[in-house]
């Protein structure tokens, strides 16, 4: 496939394609049952710390994920769209590039730049799916999760969280009032408002990922009591190991402080690094240095590896009431975290850059009918879209499952999704896969992940190449090398050509939001975010 079949489409025809899968459900009860139904399972900024992808070098907490790897398929080299929430989640959801919508921030609303787009939910809302979720699927910002994606949907809330009081215009609908005694829990001063750690004064039930968790265990409960109720998508999203790090006490004691291991940092780590990845490297590092100057450093790694334990507990909790339910062997199971984290690596704190910290990702996925195993293949969120409609294909009409077919032709023809199905590396985990992870953040910056090597070009024309079978911690760029020619050449092939120009800001428009509405400030064009 050459590298133009990559490039950026016109978004306009998404919705004249969706058409396509819009198929008559079977008329019989016995068909209707066998439609599989899709449990989606997102974390927020958790990277390959998690014990199954040993990317942590002491020992993790995570059993529900390592049991959930057990029993479907474990990518360990897969990559997020663009290391940053919201573009991230906005590519997910869509199908779509950020080169394709020009989405590549937080500060972009997706639905009234896309009032066109398909989604996840409304392909599978248009299918006759019950279509529910909780927590941050979308991202979690007022006006990016419409309720017209949803039949019905529990948001996060963040009344218990001190952060979230202080930030009414992305939060309008939280509690808001004076922070609790002892804040911030960290006892580290001078760090951001979102930048601390430890456990409120609540039950550990009250916490807002637990209240999430609630609602899918209730939903899976319900579910399994109507005899009739069709197929459903289910999407749980928890907000943990997301900043700030509050989990309950008994997470932060799985890690014992001397226990901790700190990432190995060479001194000399940036020597080589071009421009465009210093400035990368330098954002947010404030941050880190507060912590390194307070004598933190293992404090706050520390409330990140609880975090994800934390987070694994309810997703635990979500996988047991699916196995509780007669929907465990009909359902698939789709796990993935919308981009990595750097916890002083290359000098850096937060995600926003192109390296492997950022970018790895936990992605597991479990489909009826299909086996376990390991894939070392390069693959991206974005191909959780077009992977799940091949997978929900089974027991519906022929119209449908031509459908898929037609999926793959447009795609060749460069009309569809951006992303490909992965359902040959979940029949074989080790089947030949000719394309690599394609990563992008901001316009003109992108890496390409192969299997062996992750190369980078950044948009004034730095360039990095890391060879994975030698360096898998990045310390070497080779793109200077004589003989990084032919593999860069490569590599280069891959990386985007066309680039939509950045979408219209937050600032364009006036968003109502409990009539959820954006109204262009300069055309007056209004878009509507619940059902007409």
């Amino acid at each position: 496939m050459s590298c133009e079949s990559l490039i950026a489409r016109p978004v306009r025809i998404i919705a004249a394609l969706a058409c396509l899968f819009v198929a008559p459900v079977m008329s019989t009860a016995d068909a209707e049952a066998q439609r599989t139904n899709v449990l989606f399972l997102a974390v927020d900024d958790m990277k390959d710390w998690v014990n199954c992808l040993r990317g942590y070098e002491g020992t993790v907490h995570t059993p529900n994920i390592d049991r959930l790897a057990g029993r479907g398929v474990l990518f360990t080299n897969a990559h997020c769209p663009s290391p940053k929430c919201a573009p991230s989640r906005a590519a997910i959801m869509t199908g779509l590039r950020p080169s394709t919508t020009g989405l590549y921030d937080n500060g972009h609303w997706w639905l009234p730049n896309l009032p066109d787009v398909v989604t996840i939910p409304q392909h599978f809302r248009n299918h006759g799916y019950r279509v529910v979720g909780a927590g941050k699927i979308f991202h979690h910002t007022a006006g990016n999760n419409p309720p017209n994606q949803w039949d019905d949907f529990f948001r996060l809330t963040f009344r218990n969280d001190p952060w979230f009081r202080s930030v009414r215009t992305n939060y309008p609908w939280s509690e808001f009032g004076p922070n609790p005694d002892g804040f911030p829990f960290s006892g580290v001063p001078g760090l951001g408002h979102e930048n601390d750690w430890g456990s409120l004064p609540i039950a550990a039930e009250q916490y807002d990922d637990a209240l999430s968790a609630d609602y899918a265990v209730r939903f899976l409960k319900g579910h399994r009591q109507q005899a009739d109720s069709g197929p459903f998508f289910l999407a749980c999203g928890l907000f943990r190991p997301h900043l700030p790090w509050y989990v309950p006490q008994k997470f932060f004691d799985l890690y014992p402080l001397d226990d901790v291991v700190l990432p190995d940092v060479p001194d000399d780590d940036l020597g080589d690094i071009p421009d465009g990845g210093l400035k990368f490297a330098k954002a947010r590092r404030s941050d880190l240095n507060v912590i390194r100057k307070a004598n933190a450093w293992k404090q706050a790694v520390r409330a990140y590896l609880a975090s994800i334990s934390y987070a694994d507990e309810q997703l635990g909790r979500v996988l047991d009431a699916l196995d509780r339910s007669p929907h465990a062997a009909n359902t698939v199971i789709a796990l993935w975290s919308d981009h990595g984290w750097h916890l002083g690596e290359k000098e850096h704190w937060h995600k926003t850059t192109l390296w492997e910290e950022a970018t790895r990702v936990p992605l597991v996925i479990s489909a009826p009918g299909f086996g376990s195993g390991r894939s070392n293949r390069p693959v991206s969120l974005l191909d959780l879209y077009p992977t799940l409609i091949e997978l929900c294909t089974a027991g519906t009409s022929s119209a449908v499952q031509d459908s898929v077919v037609k999926l793959q032709n447009l795609r060749d023809e460069n009309t569809q999704l951006d992303g490909v199905s992965l359902v040959p590396l979940l029949r074989d985990p080790k089947a030949e896969w000719n394309r690599p992870a394609v990563i992008e953040y901001k316009q003109g910056n992108v890496a390409v992940r192969s299997e062996r090597y992750r190369y980078i070009r950044y948009r004034d024309g730095g360039e990095e190449l890391y060879d994975h079978r030698v360096d898998s911690h990045e310390w070497n760029n080779l793109a200077s090398e004589k003989d990084a020619a032919p593999i860069k050449s490569e590599l280069a092939g891959w990386i985007t050509k066309q680039w939509a120009e950045p979408a219209p800001t937050k600032r364009a428009f006036l968003f109502d939001p409990d009539a959820f509405t954006w109204t262009h400030r300069e055309t007056g064009t209004t878009t509507h975010g619940k059902e007409k």
